[in-house]
Formats: C-alpha cells, sequence, structure tokens
C-alpha cells in the first residue's frame, strides 16, 4: 500500500488573488493609508515640444493658500544629481527640465499643497517663459545634417552606434542567388495598463534617507539609479509596492523619475508627498516602446534558404536616453534570426533621440519591432521566387534535434523542435482547411489572405544583455555584467504554516496562485495552506538587481527559486520525519497535509507537528539537519555569461516558438478587415498554470491586435501628442477581438527548476506579422505600415480619388502650420448699444474680463495691446491660458482687425479676426466678425473632432455677453429654441 498523492501544478485552480479582487477589496497604490499630513504634488509639464526656458515665475504660486512648495528644475538639480544615461556619452538626464524643454508633456515645475485641487490651481499660476526651438521628430531626419540638435553637449542627436558581424555575411551576400529588402517603420505604441503611476515619498532628515512606495515593477537595477540620483546610499533609499496592481506591461519601470521627484518634494515641502498619476499626464509622458526605422536584407537562394541577413535599424529612444534603454534595441541582439537556421549576420544599430517623451519597457520589449520586418520579409522572399510561404518557412527553421541550439549572434535556445511543433499546428489548427476556405472566397470576388508567423520568444533576460551597446574594450575595462538572479524565501512558523516570499511583483500574473501550487506540491500540502507575499520592500526582504516582474521571468525563475527553497527545507523536514517514524530518509513521503511512510501509510504525522520542531524542539533535531524554520534561495543560471568579446551574448535564458497562421477577410465595400480565423501554437515549456497560460497568450494577442490595427502614439510635425486620450488613442474591446485557437507543443527547459518557459508576452511578437502577412495577402500589398487603421485599409482597397475642382469663388481655408489644425469662422450679433458705445466696450479691459467666457482678468498694455488670461475647456480637456492680443487697422467707431497668440499648458494657438460695426435698422449695432485661426499641442489633438463647434460656441457666448452688457440683443441668426420663446412671447 502506497500514499496516493494529487499534484497541483499543470491543473487550472482557481486563483488566490481572485475573491479580493472581483469583489473590490484589492489593495492598490492609492487604496493605501497615509500619514495625516500627507500633501499632494501636481506637475506643470511643457506645452511644447522644444524650446529654451527663460524664465519659471512661481511667486503667485507660492502665495496661494495651502501651498507647501514650488520646485522648479533648478531646485530639483540642487538636491539631486543628473540620472543614469544608458550609454556613455556628454549628456545629463534630469527627472524634471532645466534649461529647455525636450518634449510634450517634460516636467518643468511641480506644486507640493494641501490637496491636489490646490496643488493644480497654483500651476495655473506658474507663468513660464519659452522660446520655442524647431523640433526633430522623425529619427531619419534626426540623424540629417544640419538637424537640430537636442543635447549641444552631445553635438548630434545619434548618441550610440554600433555595428556587428557574425559568420561571414558579406561572402554570403556575394555568393547568393538573390538580395531581398524590406523596409519597415515601426510605430511608437503603449500597453497602457488600466491603473496609472503611483507615489508617496517620505524624507527622514535625521536620517538623511528616504523611504518611497511606488507601483514600480522592476528591474531593480533602477533602486541604484534612483539612489545615486538622490544621492543617498542605497540604504538609505527604502522602496516599496502595494499589495495589488492595476497591470503594467512593463510601463510601470517608467516611474522612477517620479519616484526621485516626489522623494524630492516630500524633503522641499517638510512631509511626505503623495503623487497619482492621470490618465492624459500617463499617456502624454509615462514611457511607451520605442518606434524604429529597420532595413533588413536576406541573402537567398534559389530553394528559399536564407544563407545571411544584414540588419540597418534606427532606435528612437525619445529625447533622453534613461536606464535601462537601449535595451529595447539589445534585448533581442541573440536572436535576430528569429526561429531559422541562418549562419551569417550583419547589424547596425543607430540610437537617436528625437522630441518625443523617452521610451522604456512595454509588453513585447524589442520583440515586435524585430519580429515584424523579419518576418514580412520571409513572405516578401516567397512572394518575389514565386514559392509558398509555408515552404519557405520550413526550410529555413532550426532543425529537430539542434537543440541545445547556439545562434549566430549568441544566443543558446534551451530545448524544442521547430517542425514538429509547424507540423503539429497545421494539424490541429486545420491549415487545410483554411486553404479551401480562402480559396473558395475568392471564386466569389472576395478579399481573402492567409498570414503565418513563427517567432522565439525570449524569457529571464540576461542582466548583461545590454551592455552589448559597449565595445569589448569598453566591457573589458567596466567589468563582467551577467546573470538573472531570481530570490524566494519559504517560511515554516511555529504552527506549522508556510509562507512564501519572493522579490517579484504581480501585476495581475496570478503569483500567489502559482506559487502555492509550487509550494504545495513540494509539502504535499493544499493550496490553502500556503500563503504568499509578493509585495516587496527593499529595506527587510532579500533582493538583487535583477529582482522585479519583467521579461515573462516569474515561472521559468522566480518560481523555481521558490521551488528550490521548498525543497531544501522538505530534505530536512524528511530527515525529522525520518527520526520519529522510525524510517530511512528515502522512505519518507509528503502528502494530505501529512509526512508518512511510503510503505506504511498509517506510519504518520501531521506536516505542522513536524514543520514546527525547529520552533518548538531545536535541540531534538537529528545530528547535522538544519533549522527549517527559513530557507532563501538567490538562483542565476549558469547559461546566461557575459557577452564574449566578439559580441556575441545569450540575452535570455529560455526561448519558447511560436507558429501562427490566419485568415482574414477585408470588405470589398468599407475596407474593414475581419479576422475568419487565428490559431497560434506554443511551446512554453512545462505548463504551470493552464488557465492563466491561456490568460497571458490572450492578453497578448490583444494588445497585439491593437498594434495592429489601432494604436500608434503619434506626433505632429511641431512635436505636439496627438493621442492625448483614450478617444484619440484607441484600443480593442472585447467587440473586436476574436476567440483565437490556442495549441500547445511541449519540451521543457533543461535550465529552469520547472522545466518552465516564458509565456507572457509570445503574441505581441508574432501577432502583428501574421496579421500584416493575411492583409498583404488578400490585398497583394507589398508595403504595409502599422497600425492598419481604416484610412490605410482605404488606400489598400480602394483606388485612388481624385478631389473634385474647387468651384466658385469661396475662400480656401488657411494653411495651418506643421502640426497646427485650422480654424475658420464667420457670424454677426445684434445689440442695442450704439457703435460709439460698442466700441469702447470692446476697448475697455474691465468690459472685456465680464464678457470674455473664462476670462480671470484683462490688462491693458498699451491703447493697442491686451494681455488676459482665460480658462477655456475642449471637450474632456480644460486649462488656463495666456492670451496676448493685438490691435490694428482701427477704424473708429467701424471696424477693427484683431491678432494674437494664446499659450497654455495643453496647447498655444495663434489667429486673426477682422470686426466691423454698422447701424442698424431701427436703432442699434450690427456686428460682424470673420476670423482664421491655427490650434496645436495636446488640446489640437484631444479636441480635434470638436474644436470647430468649441470655437463657435466660445465666440458666440462672448458676443452674447456683449449683447447683454449693452443692454439687450443677441447673436443672429438665432436657434430653434430661442425663436420660439420670442414667439411665444410675442403672442403671450
Amino acid at each position: 500500500m502506497t500514499v496516493a498523492t494529487e499534484t497541483l501544478v499543470g491543473r487550472s485552480v482557481p486563483r488566490v488573488e481572485d475573491a479580493a479582487l472581483l469583489t473590490g477589496r484589492g489593495r492598490y497604490m492609492d487604496d493605501l493609508p497615509v500619514r495625516r499630513d500627507t500633501a499632494h504634488l501636481a506637475i506643470l509639464r511643457s506645452p511644447v515640444a522644444h524650446a529654451a526656458i527663460r524664465g519659471i515665475d512661481t511667486a503667485r504660486a507660492r502665495a496661494l493658500p495651502g501651498v507647501h512648495a514650488v520646485l522648479t528644475g533648478a531646485d530639483v538639480a540642487a538636491l539631486t544629481r543628473p540620472m543614469t544615461v544608458g550609454v556613455k556619452a556628454d549628456v545629463e538626464c534630469w527627472p524634471m527640465a532645466r534649461d529647455r524643454v525636450r518634449y510634450v508633456g517634460e516636467p518643468v515645475a511641480m506644486v507640493v499643497a494641501d490637496s491636489r485641487y490646490i496643488a493644480e490651481d497654483a500651476l495655473d499660476l506658474i507663468a513660464l517663459d519659452l522660446a520655442p526651438l524647431p523640433p526633430v521628430i522623425d529619427p531619419e531626419a534626426a540623424l540629417a545634417p544640419g538637424a537640430e540638435v537636442l543635447h549641444p553637449s552631445l553635438g548630434t542627436n545619434l548618441i550610440n552606434e554600433r555595428r556587428f558581424r557574425y559568420g561571414d555575411p558579406e561572402a554570403a551576400f556575394a555568393g547568393a542567388a538573390h538580395r531581398i529588402s524590406i523596409e519597415v517603420r515601426y510605430p511608437r505604441n503603449s500597453c497602457t495598463p488600466i491603473e496609472c503611476y503611483g507615489v508617496v515619498g517620505e524624507y527622514d532628515p535625521g536620517e538623511d534617507a528616504y523611504d518611497v512606495t511606488a507601483n514600480f515593477q522592476g528591474p531593480f537595477s533602477i533602486h541604484a539609479v534612483c539612489a545615486l540620483a538622490l544621492k543617498v546610499p542605497g540604504n538609505r533609499l527604502r522602496l516599496r509596492t502595494p499589495p495589488d496592481s492595476g497591470g503594467s506591461f512593463g510601463v510601470k519601470q517608467g516611474i522612477f523619475p517620479y519616484v526621485i521627484l516626489t522623494a524630492v518634494a516630500a524633503r522641499a515641502a517638510g512631509r511626505p508627498v503623495k503623487w497619482i498619476e492621470d490618465r492624459l499626464e500617463h499617456l502624454m509622458a509615462s514611457v511607451s516602446a520605442t518606434n524604429r526605422v529597420t532595413r533588413l536584407s536576406a541573402a537567398v537562394e534559389p530553394d528559399g534558404r536564407v544563407t545571411a541577413l544584414d540588419w540597418d535599424q534606427i532606435e528612437d529612444c525619445g529625447a533622453h536616453l534613461r536606464a535601462p534603454e537601449p535595451a529595447t534595441l539589445y534585448r533581442m541582439h541573440g536572436n535576430m534570426t528569429g526561429a531559422y537556421d541562418i549562419r551569417n549576420v550583419a547589424i547596425r544599430n543607430r540610437v537617436v533621440l528625437t522630441n518625443k517623451a523617452p521610451t522604456g519597457l512595454n509588453r513585447g520589449f524589442g520583440g515586435p519591432q524585430m519580429y515584424f520586418p523579419l518576418e514580412r520579409l520571409m513572405r516578401r522572399i516567397a512572394e518575389d521566387l514565386g514559392l509558398d510561404h509555408l515552404d519557405v518557412i520550413r526550410r529555413n527553421l532550426v532543425p529537430s534535434g539542434a537543440f541545445p541550439y547556439r545562434t549566430a549572434t549568441g544566443a543558446l535556445l534551451d530545448s524544442g523542435d521547430y517542425p514538429a511543433a509547424l507540423a503539429a499546428a497545421l494539424e490541429e489548427g486545420g491549415y487545410a482547411d483554411l486553404l479551401a476556405r480562402r480559396d473558395a472566397a475568392r471564386a466569389e470576388g472576395r478579399l481573402y489572405g492567409i498570414g503565418l508567423s513563427v517567432a522565439i520568444e525570449p524569457s529571464i533576460s540576461n542582466m548583461g544583455y545590454i551592455t552589448t551597446v559597449l565595445t569589448p574594450d569598453q566591457r573589458a575595462k567596466a567589468g563582467p555584467k551577467n546573470g538573472a538572479q531570481a530570490v524566494a524565501t519559504v517560511a515554516i512558523d511555529p504552527l506549522g504554516a508556510v509562507t512564501v516570499k519572493v522579490a517579484s511583483v504581480p501585476q495581475g500574473q496570478g503569483h500567489r496562485t502559482v506559487l502555492a501550487q509550487v509550494v504545495g506540491d513540494t509539502f504535499g500540502l493544499p493550496l490553502t495552506a500556503v500563503r504568499v507575499n509578493t509585495e516587496m520592500d527593499t529595506g527587510r526582504d532579500p533582493w538583487s538587481i535583477a529582482s522585479g516582474n519583467y521579461s515573462s521571468r516569474f515561472a521559468g525563475a522566480v518560481a523555481g527559486a521558490a521551488r528550490m527553497a521548498a525543497e531544501r527545507l522538505r530534505g530536512r523536514l524528511a530527515a525529522i520525519a525520518a527520526a520519529q517514524l522510525n524510517i530511512r530518509p528515502d522512505r519518507v513521503v509528503f502528502a494530505g497535509g501529512r509526512i508518512a511512510d511510503r510503505d506504511n501509510p498509517d506510519n504518520a504525522l501531521p506536516f505542522t507537528r513536524v514543520a514546527a520542531t525547529s520552533h518548538w524542539a531545536p535541540a531534538t533535531l537529528p545530528e547535522g539537519t538544519a533549522q527549517t524554520i527559513s530557507e532563501t534561495v538567490f538562483w542565476t543560471p549558469d547559461q546566461l555569461e557575459a557577452p564574449t568579446a566578439e559580441d556575441g551574448v545569450n540575452s535570455s535564458l529560455c526561448h519558447g516558438f511560436i507558429f501562427d497562421f490566419c485568415g482574414v477577410e477585408i470588405d470589398r465595400t468599407t475596407g474593414q478587415p475581419r479576422i475568419d480565423r487565428y490559431v497560434t501554437m506554443h511551446d512554453c515549456g512545462t505548463i504551470l498554470h493552464p488557465g492563466m497560460v491561456e490568460g497571458q497568450v490572450r492578453g497578448g494577442f490583444a494588445q497585439a491586435l491593437g498594434a495592429t490595427f489601432y494604436e500608434e502614439f503619434a506626433y505632429g510635425e511641431d512635436g505636439a501628442f496627438l493621442a492625448g486620450t483614450l478617444a484619440d488613442y484607441p484600443m480593442p474591446t472585447v467587440m473586436e477581438t476574436p476567440e483565437p485557437r490556442i495549441l500547445h507543443f511541449t519540451s521543457p527547459s533543461p535550465f529552469t527548476p520547472l522545466g518552465a518557459k516564458g509565456v507572457g508576452e509570445g503574441n505581441c511578437m508574432s501577432t502583428p506579422s501574421c496579421l500584416a502577412n493575411a492583409v498583404a495577402d488578400a490585398t497583394g500589398a507589398r508595403d504595409l505600415q502599422l497600425p492598419l487603421t481604416p484610412a490605410r485599409m482605404a488606400d489598400l482597397v480602394f483606388p485612388p480619388e481624385t478631389p473634385p475642382a474647387r468651384t466658385g469663388t469661396a475662400p480656401a481655408p488657411p494653411a495651418a502650420r506643421p502640426g497646427e489644425r485650422a480654424l475658420t469662422g464667420a457670424g454677426r450679433a445684434e445689440v442695442a448699444a450704439a457703435r460709439a458705445a460698442v466700441w469702447d466696450m470692446l476697448l475697455d479691459p474691465a468690459t472685456l474680463a465680464a464678457i470674455i467666457p473664462g476670462a480671470h482678468g484683462v490688462e491693458r498694455v498699451t491703447d493697442t495691446h491686451f494681455r488676459a488670461e482665460v480658462t477655456l475647456g475642449v471637450g474632456p480637456v480644460k486649462d488656463r491660458y495666456r492670451a496676448d492680443i493685438r490691435l490694428s487697422d482701427m477704424d473708429l467707431h467701424r471696424g477693427v482687425t484683431l491678432s494674437g497668440v494664446v499659450e497654455g499648458g495643453l496647447g498655444s494657438g495663434r489667429g486673426e479676426g477682422r470686426i466691423t460695426l454698422s447701424d442698424r435698422d431701427g436703432g442699434g449695432t450690427l456686428i460682424e466678425y470673420r476670423y482664421t485661426a491655427g490650434v496645436g499641442g495636446k488640446v489640437a489633438s484631444v479636441g480635434g473632432r470638436l474644436l470647430d463647434g468649441a470655437a463657435r460656441v466660445v465666440i458666440g457666448q462672448f458676443f452674447q455677453a456683449l449683447a447683454r452688457h449693452a443692454g439687450g440683443g443677441g447673436a443672429a441668426p438665432r436657434g430653434l429654441i430661442a425663436r420660439l420663446r420670442a414667439l411665444l412671447r410675442r403672442n403671450a
């Protein structure tokens, strides 16, 4: 008779986290209690992309009751050092702008006040004087001779360039039958978590120490960046995380400049300070994925076999190269041949600075930018050579039996059988049926295409891969960097209860459930017997620079470390139990909450009794047996070595395999694409929780769908951010997201304790190219630009239209400057006052202040020069604007031309209008006006579709107020309701 065991790992057990999260009891950053004297922070951000800071007047803001501190870039610099820059370069990167602003949304001042409301009001009182500089938006234009330089100390916008050569690519291209190339401009996008950034900072002047809580995700190498910037040793910066985080997808790595700013604000204010980012701030100035220009060429044999690749990549990291960038460019360096057996590779990498927000971690982290051109190129090869796309893929895959396989650029692919996985996917996913569906659709004249894509999903990043950006000599001087340390602690309390503590910060992945499964199986305990704590506290917990939750490292590294810690305790517990049960340790089994004799299950003890022995009776432990109270494991794999002298780098430990295929139909009438079928095959090693793996695949697929058809962090030519709200940055909902068919092929990793590989990011890498290949197959298009928005789809489906010739004499609307939205309008109003009285009102500051909508005051500088401050709202945004207005072409009592500019935190504008006055029949004055204007900045992007109507409303309100002030009359023509009311009054 033996002891029956039932394992938890490999089953979709109910998630431990869900009971709290689904009933509203999650504890997120903004839910945490704070001290009663905690103040609140608001940040003034640059309204323009590039300008010199001539001055910042904070006097009025400081005088506002309830304000505790106002800090500018100079104030922040006095208490900090520049943040670490990702490469050796003569630039400084500060968390707040000092001499110039370099992107829309860059912090330029911050206010600490009793409430966020007061702090925001104080921001309106700060006068920011900027001298505009030419913006540089396109990364290729940034490299052009004569381009405006963002950082004069650097002298160029090219902050880093490296060339690499593996094998003999020159010989391969010289001997190849074909050279086939593709050029791709991959756009910026972001995975936009539900919860934005949040920080609470406190400063202890007695200890010269900071205590910060933030929904930071890691890697905790950033802790060193923050400590250095704050000018304190690492042990004087305590960084903690909340119990729950409302998503991250890499984005919350980018919170660290605000950790620094909040900590400095707390020091200046002499009290704790809290900052919660709003959605407008998050979209505008958190972090996004990089945009990249790639030119990729392949040396190709007549049968489609690729013998060499030549990469030329220009990486746009925005205005500052913040740590860990340029990691996005180098994370995939060991995997530049994808899933293919290609032995010759040339790479040119250039990192460029532009007037956009700095970039950082984002789900897929370098994979989407790399796999899109590679997988589009494989289709191009098939198209140019008249081959079947699937055959080209098969012919180039890493062959069966080749694992572990060392790629040309240095990655060590741990396990797999790519041809077998592909064949299984084709069979189980119904590829033959999909071909038949395409043939039938085309026979009916419908646009239908099939797309294919393969990818290697790297996980558990080598902390040394980023040093590949340095030359071998520079790396030798700096010293080797490598590894991927994971930390886990398993502890047993005096009652025998088990607790797990890990240095990883979940954002919805289910850490607590999986860790309870892994440790529960090790000790033979039910899921509910294991408690998991995933909060991080650098002041108490064991951690390393690799700690955190990123690069799909949880299942392979963190859960594996927890398993190792539990197994060490289990070995000691087996020795203790064996002594008490009078059996050999090799006969001890853990099952059902008991520790028993494998051959005599009745000879058993409760787990809790044996587990508590180290607490209650340590002297009774068998000789040579250590305590079982707690065990901490620091695990790092031997395979993650530092980059070699030849620039080879195993940039990740594990490599999953993905093969996707899909069918897409495009409506000939509307151009709308419809995903008819999507099949995705994953080899992610040992699956710990099938339900969560499916959730990860579905989530990555949905976000990849957004990247393919909807999402882009777009910028105007003037650097204005054009995706400032979720109305302007659309994301797919459940209504637009089809059900993918998810398949699995299992080849456990020999490099991880549990055999698991990562699975959280793969479809972000494979799906955009798969869908784009289907669109190309359906339309015959050779070049595609993501996202495939309705306008771009229309260009693919419909022939170009010739605009009709302009007829009549109506003037054309004014040309807008780059990045502006042009407005034009005209109207009239009737007032009871005479022309002379109306003229005087239009030139009187007190009257203007009373009738201008949202005016806070009007100042007469000269008889023809006025200044004003007004608060205006367009759509979902509202802000305070400074207006400078001048009068010209004055015809006394008859007409005047007004011209001026307005500036505010959300944008700027300029315009000109002509007002004419004439006598009205029956008395009074007829006012007629025409205006042209251009509006730029966030207000143009956020309120783009609303601006015309909003302008008319504001101007209408002005003349209505003027009419009331003048003693009667109103705007004409009146609306239907107004005319009905007037008719009723006459008939009353």
